[in-house]
């Protein structure tokens, strides 16, 4: 399934039906009188977030959502049947933007939470509703109200305890396949990762997911690269792991170019609790390794040295990031078929 995290849609609620103006008029039957139903109420347009959606994919193929108008009323009494409600399934962590792009109409952030953003209009009274003790005989009805078209944007930020942030080929991919069951695309060059990946992540009994961007580079909130096009992705998640490459010759210039980038963009980014990590330690000799740590502790303050290849010091990477997330985030580990917790490192969901 392709990953689409941005889709523009069109949207229009039914109209009312309109009243109905009839009198009753049969044989044998002494008094007749109005009897002009009303008309049904036009179809709404409503949003509703599914489970097992993590894509706006489907808004790709049909982008236009009409919902149907409501039946007139009808002699007899009989007032017009309602039109159809629409609903339009979204993953969790969906935006709802206005034609603007700027104007939040709704935030999707709980499961079977549900928004309308386009009602259908009432139907039209018949002439029944008009009689009264001095107007026996009414012959008017009033039209169905017509429904609300609009344009918006749907915008999915994925719902992520981690986010990973670093520049291409920092090791994201790596670490998110070594410690989850995740299997994102792994390579020896750079922008390896194009949309973004999930994954479910284990340690010390219990679990949370990690959300892997792709790799930033200098100038991306101006537009270069992918730009900060997925940084949304990361921006409800309780802190962010930064990755830097140990196999750089300017480990410190690598970090300030991903903050720098991170205060560009904003929305609290900058703010939220990071954890800096070393990467790729198994290619560098010990002093090599020492003296990287000390360039980038001189600049990034208490830094951790990791491999992800090898998976050396990634549970107690994973332990820092546990310390860090909500208590009301994490999730209890899942036990194995024989009922016994699987090993530290070695979970897979």
């Amino acid at each position: 399934m392709k990953f689409l995290d941005l889709a523009k849609v069109y949207i229009r609620s039914g109209g009312g039906g309109g009243g109905c103006v009839s009198f009753r008029r049969e044989k044998y039957i002494e008094y007749g009188g109005p009897d002009g139903g009303d008309g049904g109420k036009g179809g709404s347009v409503v949003a509703e977030t599914v489970d097992g959606l993590n894509t706006l994919i489907d808004f790709r193929y049909q982008q236009h959502f009409f919902a149907k108008n409501g039946q007139p009323g009808m002699g007899n009494q009989r007032t017009g049947k309602d039109g159809g409600e629409i609903v339009l399934r979204v993953p969790v962590g969906t935006e709802i933007l206005d034609e603007d792009e700027e104007t939040v109409i709704a935030d999707m952030t709980e499961l079977g939470q549900r928004v309308e953003l386009a009602r259908g209009g009432n139907g039209g009274f018949g002439n029944l509703h008009f009689k009264s003790s001095t107007n026996q005989a009414p012959r008017r009805a009033n039209p169905g109200q017509p429904g609300v078209e609009r344009t918006i944007w749907l915008r999915l930020k994925l719902i992520a305890d981690v986010g990973l942030l670093g520049l291409p080929n920092a090791g994201k991919s790596t670490f998110l396949a070594a410690t989850s069951n995740a299997r994102p695309k792994i390579a020896d060059y750079p922008f390896t990762t194009l949309h973004p990946n999930l994954g479910v992540v284990g340690v010390d009994n219990v679990e949370f997911v990690v959300a892997d961007i792709p790799g930033l580079i200098e100038g991306a909130h101006e537009g270069r690269g992918l730009g900060d096009l997925f940084l949304g992705h990361v921006e409800r998640c309780a802190v962010l792991l930064h990755l830097v490459d140990g196999t750089s010759d300017n480990v410190a210039g690598d970090w300030q170019t991903i903050i720098n980038e991170v205060e560009q963009y904003g929305e609290g980014l900058s703010t939220k609790p990071r954890i800096t990590v070393l990467n790729k330690t198994d290619a560098l000799m010990p002093e090599e390794l020492e003296e990287k740590m000390a360039e980038l502790e001189a600049v990034a303050g208490k830094v951790l040295p990791m491999s992800g290849a090898t998976s050396q010091n990634v549970v107690e990477v994973l332990r820092h990031l546990r310390t860090r997330i909500d208590a009301g985030r994490l999730r209890e580990k899942k036990k194995s078929v024989s009922g016994e917790e699987e090993e530290d490192g070695g979970w897979q969901p």
